[in-house]
């Protein structure tokens, strides 16, 4: 998938969502980077979606609800691991994902053991 694509896909998004995504994309890039993991940045069902080797895919989109969201595999343990142990003032859609009303929502302290549970997810 060219870097192309994926520009054009969060140029897609309404400006609201677009700038929060772009912070999400961003911890995601950081948390790679911290882990020395290589990072595929493609489109999935049109959405800016990242894996690593070994982990399991995370991708950013606008849900039906509004707003915008950072999504795991629903058959994974992901997202309820984060539920556990996250602040109460974080949304979810069930196991799929965390949902944002605003930017100002994404505390990346608070998010960064989500994406690395997600690019880790299959490391032994």
């Amino acid at each position: 998938m060219s870097r192309a694509a994926v520009e054009a896909a969060f140029d897609a998004f309404d400006t609201p969502a677009r700038n929060g995504l772009v912070r999400l994309r961003a911890l995601i890039l950081d948390v790679a980077a911290a882990l020395d993991a290589p990072l595929s940045e493609e489109l999935r069902w049109g959405q800016p979606a990242y894996l690593t080797p070994k982990g399991s895919t995370l991708r950013l989109g606008v849900p039906k609800t509004g707003g915008f969201a950072i999504f795991a595999h629903c058959q994974t343990d992901i997202i309820a691991t984060f539920a556990s142990v996250a602040p109460a003032r974080y949304r979810f859609d069930g196991k799929r994902g965390v949902l944002f009303a605003e930017e100002s929502e994404i505390v990346e302290a608070e998010l960064e053991p989500l994406v690395r549970h997600a690019l880790t997810y299959h490391v032994k």
